[in-house]
């Protein structure tokens, strides 16, 4: 499945205009995409269709303003297990899955097994995760957190 989802986009440069203007603007009318593409609006929508049940769309969301919504910290905290058994694995997984304030996680390579992306309102916040819910999960070996002064980059679009 995944090589048709490359061999579709490395193809068809209608389906990346479609998917390049989504990523941009999921809210934009079918007309006014249609247009943006030069194609009618049924062979649009039939072709955004295809691309979500083909999986290249996933879902659409309204990206929310971190520090408006009142989170003022983003902080990167990697975790080292102490054995790397696929029992351990999947605990830390599962138990990360279930934790709202992190936003994206990482099983990774290197020094660390996992990269966790995670907002916090305030230090007191990031002082309970870590120490409380982190720290206290069976067979973490190591964290280490590193506070994000400034975001340089963040964007949701793949360049395609």
């Amino acid at each position: 499945m995944l090589e048709s989802k490359v061999r579709l986009l490395e193809g068809d440069h209608i389906d990346r205009a479609i998917l390049q203007t989504l990523q941009e603007n999921a809210r934009i009318s079918n007309a006014d995409l249609a247009r943006q593409v030069n194609l009618s609006p049924p062979a649009v929508h039939a072709r955004v269709r295809r691309l979500e049940e083909q999986g290249l769309i996933r879902k659409y969301v309204a990206l929310l303003d971190r520090e408006a919504a009142g989170y003022d910290m983003l902080c990167l905290i990697s975790v080292r297990l102490e054995r790397h058994q696929r029992r351990d694995i999947d605990r830390l997984r599962a138990v990360v899955q279930e934790m709202p304030e992190v936003l994206e996680c990482f099983h990774v390579t290197g020094e660390f097994d996992f990269l966790l992306k995670v907002v916090m309102r305030n230090r007191q916040e990031l002082e309970r995760f870590v120490v409380d819910r982190l720290s206290s999960l069976a067979g973490i070996a190591h964290i280490r957190t590193s506070l994000v002064l400034s975001e340089i980059k963040s964007t949701t679009a793949l360049p395609l």
